[in-house]
């Protein structure tokens, strides 16, 4: 058993320090690519050069047509997490504040997934929450990329509700600035805790910061909305969280990917668990272009609709739970195979 833990303990260390060597990277499965750079945000240099655009910059892109969605333009793609009663906050944009208030802890990759921990700091240099972003593919569809992300508060007291806030937010420029168009659809009609929901707000400015505590309107705040063309925008979603105690993590699923088309984007959101019967992705946004692309057709998202959405019903982010397991993605996999074959030797002893 000691000899085990130590392999344990052994195997992690190695693959974190393997991990950590890397700033970021591209990874990818049968239809999406994606660019990850070290503290969750995308938007990584060094892939071919992109249809319809010629940036070599790997934000969220189409395998099938090689039409990339965050990174022609601006790069405007990321996080940030804060605390409404001090006001603090961290923060990745690589186009916005670049990195605010974070410390890296670890970035590990393999050819399909990325794992990034990073410590969110106060003004004195103390780690307050730990924010993990977790890429993989999923079992159920090829057209999604699942994160996982898992936020601990480490600030030595319970966080009331209401006080733990995260943003993401992205600018779709597809395939240049100017050229998509955009829908965000499951917005509830009541927003934030008061009226159960997780979301308190959402936007067609992909340009705002990933600070939480900024923010500015382009006009569709709080909508839904199809189909929206004619200028540079993207998506924001804010969201809050119910009271979490000191030490403790909220964990809830987004989700980035491409379809050939909305339709078949519309069945991929209802494929996250492998069963068509229920829809697992309930507040999103897809773009798509408006020209710039061969067979491109706004009407039914053609060549490409991209995808950007979160595991949430009625606003609500629902802890993931589901029989699927993703694709061997981290060191924390290794780990738990070891610590499974631990496990089978302790209940063949109890049985013996």
């Amino acid at each position: 058993m000691k000899y085990l833990a130590t392999r344990i303990a052994t195997a992690l260390a190695v693959l974190a320090m393997a991990g950590g060597a890397s700033a970021q990277a591209i990874i990818q499965n049968s239809e999406v690519q994606m660019g990850v750079r070290a503290y969750g945000d995308l938007n990584v240099g060094g892939g071919t050069p992109a249809s319809g655009s010629g940036t070599t910059v790997v934000g969220l892109r189409s395998v099938r047509t090689n039409s990339d969605s965050t990174s022609p333009g601006c790069t405007c793609e990321g996080w940030g997490v804060g605390l409404r009663s001090t006001g603090q906050y961290g923060a990745a944009n690589s186009a916005g504040e670049g990195v605010a208030n974070l410390s890296l802890v670890s970035f590990n990759s393999t050819a399909s997934t990325a794992v990034s921990v990073v410590n969110v700091l106060s003004a004195t240099g103390a780690a307050i929450l730990q924010v993990t972003h977790d890429y993989h593919p999923i079992a159920g569809t090829p057209y999604l990329y699942e994160v996982l992300v898992s936020i601990k508060n480490m600030t030595g007291t319970a966080l009331a509700a209401s006080d733990l806030v995260y943003r993401r937010v992205m600018d779709w420029d597809i395939p240049s600035p100017g050229y998509e168009s955009v829908s965000i659809q499951g917005v509830p009609a009541g927003l934030g805790l008061a009226n159960g929901s997780n979301l308190y707000r959402s936007d067609n400015n992909g340009f705002n910061y990933g600070n939480p505590f900024s923010f500015s309107s382009y006009g569709l705040q709080n909508q839904n909305f199809v189909n929206s063309e004619g200028r540079d925008q993207g998506a924001l979603f804010d969201f809050e969280f119910e009271a979490l105690a000191n030490g403790a993590t909220r964990t809830f699923a987004t989700y980035y990917g491409v379809a050939p088309t909305k339709a078949a984007a519309d069945l991929a959101r209802s494929l996250v668990d492998g069963d068509s019967s229920d829809v697992e992705i309930g507040l999103y946004s897809y773009g798509s272009c408006t020209g710039g692309l061969t067979g491109c057709d706004s009407s039914t998202g053609a060549p490409d609709t991209f995808i950007f959405g979160f595991g949430a019903a009625g606003g609500v982010l629902v802890p993931p739970d589901r029989g699927d397991v993703p694709e061997p993605a981290s060191l924390a996999l290794v780990g738990l195979g070891l610590l499974a074959a631990v496990g089978a030797r302790r209940r063949k002893s109890v049985a013996a």
